[in-house]
């Protein structure tokens, strides 16, 4: 009796001590992602053709001394782009992990289901037709026509969804759905003047150049008003992954979440589109990773570290996109692709395996 006593305590002591190495690692990877998307916010303001000093730079973010070249550089360049490429950058990573949720698929992600070529369609009839005769699009209308473009394209993904089971299926789907998107985007560009052209070209590759304070702030409004939101539905998600049937049998409105899960999704994919352009593979590499070093598929956790891990991601892709071959500036889905390409494919690999 007293050895069969001595097994249990040995054992709840085991069990005990598993939980507390599964919460110290979950709490120093957090720290780690912390850590990541601060230094390479700091490290975006700090390098450019400009170098500044870190001393310098904190007189100018807190006290605002510096020369009148400095000052303009850090808050009206860098500064804007460094939040709107971290802010974005978490965006886009929760998009994927709410999309990867909706149809139950780790390679579903706003790039590679044509969200994202929906949304670059909108906005540049947007960009074409009202910028072209009227000079000036407000940044709310184009995150509206984003969000319209993001809609139309997942509505495509969704009925195809219901006939098509198959995940290689699917994914080949959405790549066509971005293909026919992404040609009647260029049919409307081959017939716009070369002003709207302009416009449209640096935007239309993915790059964060060009934000300024205005759609930095009104960027950040949105994207965190949904990534708190989205946290606020860490359970009835965590149920949802589980099962539909095990999620309505834990109360949860099946047919409405759905809707949320799908709206809020456009909204931070087409939030994305909108001001930086298309990005590639920020939305199915970065919930990955979270998952895998995380050993863990709880919403609780995953849904914040997808979006530190977005913006150290997209931080760290916007400063190799500026310094690598300064002065010239390589596209943010350029470096993104390079990076999160690879991950992806050892994604499929272990998939295969049933190593995950």
């Amino acid at each position: 009796m007293d050895n069969l006593k001595g097994m249990r305590m040995s054992g709840d002591s085991r069990s005990g001590k598993g939980k507390m190495d599964q919460r110290s690692r979950t709490v120093l990877i957090f720290a780690v992602l912390i850590f990541a998307a601060l230094a390479a916010a700091a490290l975006n303001l700090l390098l450019g053709n400009l170098k500044i000093p870190l001393g310098r730079l904190i007189e100018i973010l807190f006290f605002r001394k510096g020369s009148s070249e400095e000052l303009q550089i850090i808050w009206t360049i860098r500064f804007p782009r460094m939040i709107a490429a971290g802010i974005l950058g978490g965006a886009l990573a929760l998009s994927g992990f709410l999309l990867q949720t909706f149809f139950h698929n780790p390679i579903a992600g706003p790039f590679i289901l044509g969200i994202s070529s929906g949304a670059k369609f909108a906005v540049s009839l947007i960009l074409i037709v009202l910028i072209g005769r009227i000079g000036y699009a407000s940044n709310s209308l184009l995150v509206l026509a984003a969000f319209a473009g993001s809609l139309l394209a997942t509505g495509w993904i969704i009925l195809i969804s219901r006939y098509v089971r198959h995940m290689a299926s699917l994914l080949a789907a959405g790549i066509m759905i971005g293909y026919i998107l992404n040609a009647a985007t260029d049919f409307l560009i081959t017939f716009a003047d070369d002003s709207d052209l302009a416009n449209l070209h640096g935007w239309s590759q993915g790059s964060f150049s060009g934000m300024d304070a205005s759609a930095a702030a009104f960027s950040a409004v949105i994207v965190l008003a949904a990534s708190i939101l989205t946290f606020l539905l860490s359970k009835p998600i965590g149920a949802f992954r589980l099962g539909e049937s095990y999620a309505a049998d834990m109360g949860v409105n099946v047919r409405r979440f759905r809707l949320v899960l799908i709206l809020l999704s456009s909204i931070l994919s087409a939030c994305v589109t909108a001001f930086a352009g298309p990005v590639s593979f920020v939305g199915i590499a970065v919930p990955y990773l979270c998952r895998l070093i995380l050993k863990s598929s709880k919403p609780i956790l995953l849904i914040p570290a997808s979006f530190l891990g977005g913006a150290a991601f997209c931080l760290i892709s916007d400063l190799i996109a500026r310094l690598a071959f300064a002065p010239t500036e390589l596209n943010i889905s350029t470096v993104t692709s390079l990076i999160g390409a690879p991950i992806v494919i050892f994604m499929i690999i272990r998939m295969r395996r049933g190593d995950s």
